[in-house]
Protein backbone atom coordinates (compact mmCIF):
# COMPACT_ATOMS: atom_id res chain seq x y z
CA UNK A 1 0.00 0.00 0.00
CA UNK A 2 1.48 3.50 -0.88
CA UNK A 3 0.57 6.48 1.03
CA UNK A 4 0.03 10.00 0.75
CA UNK A 5 4.00 10.41 2.44
CA UNK A 6 5.21 8.05 0.04
CA UNK A 7 3.94 10.04 -3.23
CA UNK A 8 6.00 13.13 -1.01
CA UNK A 9 9.11 11.33 -0.98
CA UNK A 10 9.11 10.32 -4.61
CA UNK A 11 7.89 13.69 -6.31
CA UNK A 12 10.19 15.69 -3.83
CA UNK A 13 12.89 13.90 -5.38
CA UNK A 14 12.46 15.19 -8.76
CA UNK A 15 13.76 19.12 -9.32
CA UNK A 16 11.97 22.07 -7.77
CA UNK A 17 9.23 20.06 -6.09
CA UNK A 18 7.56 21.30 -3.49
CA UNK A 19 4.79 20.11 -1.61
CA UNK A 20 1.68 22.42 -1.36
CA UNK A 21 -2.19 22.70 -1.82
CA UNK A 22 -4.54 22.47 -4.73
CA UNK A 23 -7.80 22.87 -4.38
CA UNK A 24 -7.72 22.69 -1.13
CA UNK A 25 -6.02 19.11 -0.94
CA UNK A 26 -2.39 18.17 -0.58
CA UNK A 27 -0.50 18.21 -3.98
CA UNK A 28 2.99 18.44 -5.14
CA UNK A 29 4.21 21.56 -7.77
CA UNK A 30 6.49 22.45 -9.92
CA UNK A 31 7.91 26.12 -10.71
CA UNK A 32 3.98 26.78 -9.25
CA UNK A 33 2.17 24.15 -11.35
CA UNK A 34 0.30 20.91 -9.73
CA UNK A 35 1.22 17.77 -11.34
CA UNK A 36 -0.35 16.40 -8.65
CA UNK A 37 -2.89 15.86 -6.18
CA UNK A 38 -4.58 13.61 -3.54
CA UNK A 39 -8.07 14.04 -3.96
CA UNK A 40 -10.68 14.25 -1.16
CA UNK A 41 -11.35 11.27 1.54
CA UNK A 42 -15.20 11.05 -0.67
CA UNK A 43 -13.91 11.11 -3.93
CA UNK A 44 -10.48 9.14 -3.80
CA UNK A 45 -7.69 8.84 -5.64
CA UNK A 46 -4.45 10.35 -7.38
CA UNK A 47 -4.58 12.90 -9.46
CA UNK A 48 -1.73 12.60 -12.16
CA UNK A 49 -1.29 13.60 -15.56
CA UNK A 50 -0.88 12.02 -18.42
CA UNK A 51 -0.90 11.63 -22.64
CA UNK A 52 -4.35 10.88 -23.86
CA UNK A 53 -3.03 7.66 -25.25
CA UNK A 54 -1.24 6.61 -21.94
CA UNK A 55 -4.57 6.93 -20.23
CA UNK A 56 -6.84 4.65 -22.71
CA UNK A 57 -4.03 2.17 -22.28
CA UNK A 58 -3.75 2.22 -18.23
CA UNK A 59 -7.94 2.39 -18.05
CA UNK A 60 -7.77 -0.52 -21.19
CA UNK A 61 -5.26 -2.31 -19.63
CA UNK A 62 -7.66 -3.73 -16.41
CA UNK A 63 -5.61 -2.73 -13.64
CA UNK A 64 -8.07 -1.57 -10.91
CA UNK A 65 -5.17 0.66 -9.58
CA UNK A 66 -6.20 3.06 -12.01
CA UNK A 67 -9.70 4.65 -13.32
CA UNK A 68 -11.05 7.93 -14.15
CA UNK A 69 -14.28 10.19 -13.30
CA UNK A 70 -16.96 11.74 -16.20
CA UNK A 71 -15.44 14.88 -14.92
CA UNK A 72 -11.73 13.89 -16.27
CA UNK A 73 -13.32 12.66 -19.60
CA UNK A 74 -11.17 14.02 -22.60
CA UNK A 75 -8.57 15.37 -20.58
CA UNK A 76 -4.96 13.97 -19.79
CA UNK A 77 -5.54 12.91 -16.31
CA UNK A 78 -5.67 9.52 -14.73
CA UNK A 79 -6.84 8.38 -11.43
CA UNK A 80 -4.85 5.98 -9.23
CA UNK A 81 -6.11 4.35 -6.01
CA UNK A 82 -2.91 4.58 -3.86
CA UNK A 83 -4.22 1.06 -2.18
CA UNK A 84 -3.75 -0.85 -5.27
CA UNK A 85 -1.09 0.70 -7.34
CA UNK A 86 2.87 -0.87 -7.60
CA UNK A 87 4.99 1.41 -5.96
CA UNK A 88 7.78 1.57 -9.31
CA UNK A 89 4.55 2.26 -11.88
CA UNK A 90 3.57 4.91 -9.55
CA UNK A 91 7.37 6.25 -9.98
CA UNK A 92 7.00 6.26 -13.06
CA UNK A 93 3.52 7.88 -13.59
CA UNK A 94 4.67 10.77 -11.34
CA UNK A 95 7.82 11.24 -12.77
CA UNK A 96 5.82 11.47 -16.18
CA UNK A 97 3.56 13.91 -15.02
CA UNK A 98 5.97 16.13 -13.46
CA UNK A 99 7.15 16.16 -16.97
CA UNK A 100 4.70 17.36 -18.26
CA UNK A 101 3.90 20.37 -16.16
CA UNK A 102 7.80 21.23 -15.12
CA UNK A 103 9.71 24.36 -17.29
CA UNK A 104 11.65 22.63 -20.36
CA UNK A 105 15.09 24.18 -18.51
CA UNK A 106 14.32 21.67 -15.73
CA UNK A 107 12.95 18.94 -17.89
CA UNK A 108 16.27 18.86 -20.09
Amino acid sequence: MVTWEDVVALGTELPETEESTWYRTPALKVAGKGFTRLRTDAEGGLVLFCGLDEKAALLDGGDPAFFTTPHYDGYGIILVDLDRVDGQHLRELLTESWRLKAPRRLVR
